[in-house]
C-alpha cells in the first residue's frame, strides 16, 4: 500500500499531472514539503487574511445561533486573531508552496516534446487537443 502525503480531499484541486507526480514520486513530495518550509509569510499578510475572511473564524456558538457569515459579526462572535494566527499562516504557506511547485513543474516541462501519438489530450498546442486516449 502506498501512502500519500497529499490528503485525498486535496487531490482534485491539483490537476491530473500534478496529482500523478505527487502520488507516484517521493522526490516530488519532498520538493513540495521543502517549498512549504521555505515560504515566509509576512505578518501583515496573515492579519490581512484574517480581516478579509472574518466569516471563516466565527465561533461555534455564533454558528449554532445562526449568525449570518456574510453579514458583519459582533467581535464576540469571531475567534480572536491569536487563536487562529498559526492556522492562517500554515494555510498561506501551504498555498504559496503549491504555487511555487506548480511554477517549478511548468518550467520543468516547458521544453518537453511529446513523441507523436503521445501528446497530452488537454495540450492546447497540439492540433487535435480534444482527442481522447
Amino acid at each position: 500500500m502506498q501512502l500519500l502525503t497529499v490528503p485525498e480531499t486535496d487531490i482534485a484541486d491539483l490537476g491530473s499531472i500534478i496529482a500523478a507526480a505527487l502520488a507516484h514520486s517521493p522526490a516530488a513530495r519532498a520538493l513540495l514539503a521543502d517549498l512549504e518550509r521555505d515560504q515566509d509569510i509576512p505578518e501583515t499578510d496573515v492579519q490581512d487574511y484574517y480581516t478579509r475572511n472574518r466569516d471563516r473564524f466565527l465561533t461555534p456558538e455564533a454558528l449554532r445561533r445562526g449568525v449570518d457569515p456574510f453579514a458583519p459579526a459582533a467581535p464576540s462572535d469571531v475567534l480572536p486573531y491569536d487563536h487562529v494566527r498559526e492556522d492562517i499562516a500554515h494555510e498561506l504557506r501551504h498555498a504559496a508552496a503549491r504555487r511555487a511547485f506548480f511554477n517549478w513543474l511548468d518550467e520543468a516541462r516547458a521544453d518537453v516534446e511529446y513523441a507523436e501519438g503521445y501528446e497530452h489530450p488537454g495540450d492546447p498546442t497540439h492540433q487535435d487537443h480534444e482527442h481522447r486516449h
